[in-house]
């Protein structure tokens, strides 16, 4: 009965119709594709292992010949043996088996299959590449990655194949793009695919390639597009359509416009980044300065102050609590604040206190100070400068435009400083502290006859003043290495700051500061970084001649008078 469902009833002889009849029962056919997909998947699967075993050849053809193919076959599973023959860590042993070498263990893992290999017992041969067979696993991890699940893997790789496009990725990019969802992953691989066809013969390939340049593309592209706009010694174009080098023209201007945009963006965050360090330096001087008429010149030591508290609290963490090294900033911040403020109020209650209203002996005698704490400092923890590490959520940054990255350690140090403009604010405003404060600057001796305690007041002040100072070290330290010359590169900038918007004005600072820093980064490119801080500093000279108590005025009876 099995025997008559499969086959036709017997004949007298076996014909071919009586096969065709067999091979197109359902059963059999469906055997037959079977068979098939088999041998074509045993196929693949030889000629992959073969290609794979190819990595560890002596000759460096093969290897290039094995890694273009691995990377047109799109299987993932060869993707840690090229990463690893990239890293240096693949290697072959007598046998011909590749293994991938783990960093610092004595086990490697079998390239195809995937498990645990003793590698102490066998010789080893490591295969040699050079840099055209390093271009080629560029390519081929790029094509293996653009088939992650992982966004941001799939974006790293579309932009390495923008960097190294060839014809033979087109297949690739053009199956990538019809299934790919994310936005920043599509445009990369628009450009790709616009690289690719602009070298090629149709012309509305190109057009569209040029189009999709002229909306996604950047600076990278300028060279690609001045090729098209190229004349001979004859004043002859190279490209003879003239609308492909119309497009090109146009392209080429719109992305001029967009770059100038994304500068002028790119211009403003950092300016605003110098202005809020600035603003940190010069906060607590605008306190000091505004208050006590001192001309305090080892406000910058207090920067610098701050910022060594911020190392000696991060090798505390590594010493003894490493599991927690990431928090170490939370605990830096009332521990630089508190270390600045102690030498601060040490500082006015030894000297200061004897020296107000002679403002030439203050300023000979806080210089000198601050000579005293550089050089304390050097003998402490030495001459060089030390690294203070950023945490986790510190580190990288967030690209906003193509080749634009702000950094995470400055935007936290702007949403910081706010923070603390907002508090010094508070408490100026709000609290009794504040309101003595506010007395004593506007006028000191009727302050006095009402009771209020002047020079406790003045070491108080000075204490948060030089406080302040110490959270800019901190947040200093987040964006450069700590020195003992640290304080000295801001010290001259703060005097700027607190001159220009007016002595004991917070509002004043933070005009100041913001102003300082965004001229300072849209006038660096145009006159170099020397040049441009001297224009900053005739410009402010200049405003102080139309307005000698700055941009803020202070009143107040003892100024009226």
């Amino acid at each position: 009965m099995v025997y008559h469902f499969f086959l036709p009833k017997p004949a007298c002889s076996i014909t071919g119709s009586s096969i065709f009849k067999v091979l197109t029962r359902p059963v059999w056919f469906f055997a037959l594709v079977v068979c098939f997909i088999s041998f074509i998947s045993i196929a693949e699967a030889n000629d992959f292992e073969s290609l794979l075993n190819d990595l560890g050849n002596k000759s460096r053809s093969k290897i290039k010949i094995a890694v273009q193919k691995l990377g047109e076959l799109g299987n993932p599973t060869a993707l840690p043996a090229l990463s690893a023959l990239e890293n240096k860590r693949l290697a072959t042993t007598d046998e011909g088996k590749l293994v991938i070498l783990n960093t610092g263990e004595d086990q490697g893992t079998d390239a195809l299959t995937g498990k645990k290999v003793d590698v102490e017992s066998l010789i080893l041969r490591k295969p040699r590449i050079n840099n055209s067979v390093r271009r080629y696993l560029s390519a081929a991890i790029a094509k293996l990655k653009l088939s992650s699940e992982e966004p941001a893997v799939r974006l790293e790789a579309a932009q390495e194949l923008l960097k190294r496009s060839s014809s033979s990725a087109l297949d690739l990019v053009e199956a990538s793009l019809k299934k790919e969802k994310n936005d920043s992953v599509k445009e990369t691989l628009l450009l790709v695919l616009a690289k690719i066809n602009l070298e090629g013969e149709e012309k509305s390939k190109r057009i569209e390639s040029i189009n999709n340049i002229k909306k996604f593309g950047n600076n990278d592209f300028y060279m690609v597009l001045e090729e098209l706009l190229k004349q001979n010694d004859k004043g002859e174009y190279f490209e003879e359509d003239s609308e492909i080098r119309d497009s090109a023209a146009k392209a080429l201007k719109a992305i001029k416009q967009r770059q100038v945009f994304i500068d002028q963006i790119a211009n403003l965050f950092y300016g605003l980044s110098l202005g809020s360090i600035l603003l940190l330096a010069a906060l607590g001087l605008a306190i000091t300065f505004g208050l006590m008429g001192v001309i305090n010149m080892a406000h910058g030591e207090m920067l610098m102050i701050g910022a060594y508290a911020t190392f000696v609290v991060q090798n505390l963490f590594i010493e003894y609590l490493p599991s927690f090294f990431d928090w170490y900033l939370i605990v830096a911040i009332p521990a630089s604040f508190l270390a600045s403020a102690i030498v601060g109020i040490i500082l006015e209650r030894s000297v200061i206190r004897h020296l107000y209203g002679r403002p030439l002996e203050t300023l000979l005698a806080t210089w000198g100070i601050s000579l005293v704490l550089i050089q304390t400092v050097r003998l402490t923890f030495g001459a060089q400068n030390v690294e203070v590490a950023n945490p986790f959520y510190l580190s990288g940054g967030v690209e906003v435009f193509n080749g634009v990255v702000f950094p995470y350690s400055r935007i936290v140090i702007i949403v910081f400083v706010v923070f603390v403009v907002t508090a010094i604010w508070a408490l100026l405003q709000k609290t009794s502290l504040g309101l003595q404060v506010r007395s004593v600057t506007q006028n000191r001796e009727m302050a006095a006859c009402m009771g209020i305690p002047t020079h406790k007041v003045d070491m108080w002040t000075f204490g948060l003043g030089s406080g302040v100072a110490g959270l800019g070290g901190l947040a200093l330290s987040q964006i450069g290495n700590v020195g003992p010359e640290l304080g000295r590169m801001y010290i001259v900038d703060s005097f700027m700051v607190v001159v220009l918007g007016g002595v004991g004005k917070i509002a004043g600072t933070v005009a100041g500061a913001l102003g300082i820093g965004v001229v300072n980064k849209f006038l660096e490119p145009i006159s170099g970084a020397v040049l441009g801080k001297i224009i900053v500093l005739v410009l402010i000279i200049a405003l102080i001649q139309k307005r000698p108590q700055g941009l803020f005025a202070l009143k107040g009876r003892s100024v009226d008078n």
